[in-house]
């Protein structure tokens, strides 16, 4: 599971709304339409290779490596996604499919345990020599966190096998004895599935491998500057000049790092094993290293939709404050990292602000990875868009102007594929007094809560509507503490426990409500957190926004899309006296809220390029719509932040 908290996936069904139609959608299309894409049976879509070259590897088939030198990350992703939803919807086809590919997988491998088929195929004898720019290690972590997700699915030891070979091998080739390779990975990954797979095999000697991974990390002398001369190499990509091995988070020790730097996947990746490794090592140093790069990473570095990322060049973060809408970056991947290193932040202290971050990334900015059809996928997840200029200027050539069939890097969609089909890691914890709700969504689970079977059900219409209900069933009367997060969009949440009302600045800790008694079958927690249109006002050193605003309703952050609002946004202001009205529309998008206002539209005078008069202002009525469904309807210009008058 990902970390020890979590519900077994099968134990908790999300049965309607919101998050269980995304999930459904991923179970019924998203993985029978990516294992047709991993095959190359897409028509118009970019070419895989994936399944091509593992076959080509296990002696399959004749041919050459085709694509990226991560390619294999696509099927291992592809894989856990696939593990995730068996786990809750058993599908004897989808369990054959994965036996299949899993023997040729097994028939890829080395002897020794070795698995890339990258190298295998394309320079045997390069292996573990060009760890800062090839993906052998974030390759293997891959497959070890599909392998321990098969199995915790099936009960099948046949990809956990080939995956804990794997493992041992890294033992034996990574580590600071005098004939051991003294590096670490250029992409981390490996980290943290080396965590769970002790946690599922019971072997911590994979946790110390992880530890040794994290310690030597930025160690002097720079393991990569060897490398670097080994391989002679004139110079570096154009993202290292910043900071050199910052780009690799490698420009220092761990424990030393304040500020996120470099390719923003590889850096919540490592923040997520940080995380892991501190709580089962209680490595203090380790906890506050992530304390403070939490910190600062979510005080100047973090969008407004929940992205993080904002360099193309690099996919790296940038400068504080630097949050530019239209060419940001904001990929998907890195959105579901922050979603990883919250989820580990909560195990290591039950704080509303994590879960808070975890609410907002996954509702707007990694949900906008994928169409409403399941079969088109955003890579970049920009906060305004101009489909005229993105595909003109360089700095935007990252930019999609609509959602594309499959990516040559395709990262990010079975990325996305993974973590839908896990929600039910991320919802709950169960805690040794009790159990804590993080994410409102239809459900129902049961667990064991201090030595109790608890059947635990939660209605709501949520993130369209803020009233929640949760019906508490233990199998004999009780005593624990619920722990109910307490949104931060929220200014004034109500509490009931069988109708009397709760006062929520007593029981309030640190953003959960903390509800501790003697409970019995058939008792109802009623919450009501209030939703209305808020406008968001960035800090004024986010010279992109000043005198702009964004707005949000709820967990959700809204745009105006050229469909709905015409073109040239840019052009639209914002009233601060314009009142906001809400509808929710069932026809529209699946089923949307829609706001609406007052708004103005500036109209140019005459045709000049500078000039002393002003722009004639007309009235007009803005339409916004959540960021997450944006481009559903063709293309056009979007837009989050509005100008404000």
């Amino acid at each position: 599971m990902t970390t020890p908290t979590c519900i077994a996936l099968p134990k908790i069904c999300f049965e309607r709304g919101f998050l269980a139609d995304r999930a459904k959608l991923v179970r019924d299309v998203v993985i029978p339409y990516q294992w047709e894409a991993l095959n190359d049976r897409i028509p118009g879509a970019e070419r895989s290779g994936t399944v091509h070259n593992f076959q080509v590897a296990a002696g399959e088939k004749k041919g050459e490596f085709y694509g990226l030198w991560f390619q294999d990350s696509d099927l291992a992703k592809w894989l856990e996604a696939a593990s995730f939803s068996l786990a809750t919807h058993p599908d004897p086809k989808l369990d054959a499919e994965i036996d299949v590919v899993i023997e040729t997988i097994a028939k890829a491998q080395e002897s020794d345990g070795y698995l890339d088929t990258y190298i295998q195929l394309t320079a045997p004898d390069k292996k573990w020599t060009n760890l800062f720019e090839w993906h052998e290690l974030y390759i293997a972590g891959h497959f070890i966190e599909a392998g321990v997700a098969h199995f915790e699915a099936t009960g099948k030891r046949t990809l956990l096998d080939v995956v804990c070979k794997l493992a041992d091998m890294i033992e034996r080739v990574f580590g600071l004895g005098e004939d051991q390779n003294h590096g670490y990975p250029g992409h981390e990954e490996v980290e943290l599935a080396l965590v769970k797979l002790a946690r599922v095999t019971g072997e911590k000697r994979y946790v110390q491998l992880a530890a040794y991974f994290i310690n030597q990390r930025g160690s002097e002398p720079n393991y990569y500057e060897g490398e670097y001369v080994d391989h002679g190499l004139e110079k570096l990509p154009v993202y290292f000049y910043h900071n050199r091995w910052a780009y690799l988070q490698a420009n220092k020790p761990v424990r030393e790092e304040s500020d996120p730097i470099g390719h923003s996947v590889r850096a919540v990746y490592l923040y997520t094993a940080m995380a892991d490794l501190a709580l089962e090592l209680g490595d203090d140093s380790l906890r506050e290293a992530c304390n403070t790069l939490w910190k600062n990473l979510c005080k100047y570095h973090y969008y407004v939709t929940g992205a993080i990322g904002a360099e193309w060049n690099g996919e790296q973060f940038a400068g504080r404050y630097d949050l530019p809408n239209d060419r940001a970056y904001a990929e998907s991947c890195a959105g579901i990292g922050l979603i990883f290193f919250a989820r580990r932040m909560l195990d290591l202290e039950l704080r509303g602000e994590y879960a808070d971050v975890m609410e907002r990334t996954l509702f707007n900015n990694v949900l906008a990875g994928m169409a409403l059809d399941g079969t088109k996928f955003f890579y970049v997840n920009p906060l305004e868009v101009r489909p005229e200029e993105a595909k003109r200027r360089y700095d935007q050539k990252y930019v999609k102007t609509e959602r594309v069939p499959w990516f040559g890097c395709a990262c990010c969609p079975p990325n996305i594929a993974r973590t839908l089909t896990s929600l039910g890691h991320y919802t709950h914890s169960v805690l040794d007094d009790g159990l804590a709700v993080h994410l409102y969504t239809d459900c129902s689970l049961e667990t064991n809560v201090a030595g109790t079977k608890l059947s635990f059900a939660m209605k709501t219409d949520y993130p369209w509507d803020g009233k929640v209900s949760v019906e508490i069933n233990p199998a004999n009367a009780t005593t624990f503490t619920l722990r109910l997060r307490l949104p931060g969009w929220c200014d004034s949440p109500t509490a009931s426990v069988n109708g009397e009302p709760v006062d929520i600045a007593a029981h309030d800790r640190h953003g959960y409500l903390h509800l501790d008694r003697e409970w019995q079958a058939g008792d109802v927690v009623t919450l009501d957190f209030p939703m209305t249109v808020q406008r968001i006002r960035a800090h004024p050193h986010v010279y992109h926004d000043i005198g702009s605003v964004a707005l949000q309703r709820g967990p959700l952050v809204l745009c105006v899309e050229e469909i709905d609002n015409g073109d040239q946004l840019g052009l639209l202001r914002l009233p601060k006296t314009a009142q906001f009205t809400e509808r929710f529309d069932a026809d529209l998008l699946d089923g949307t809220i829609v706001i609406e206002a007052e708004a103005e539209r500036l109209k140019p005078v005459n045709d000049e390029l500078y000039s002393s008069a002003e722009p004639e202002v007309t009235l007009t009525t803005i339409k916004a719509l959540p960021y997450c469904l944006w481009n559903n309807r063709g293309e056009g210009e979007m837009r989050v932040w509005i100008r404000e008058s």
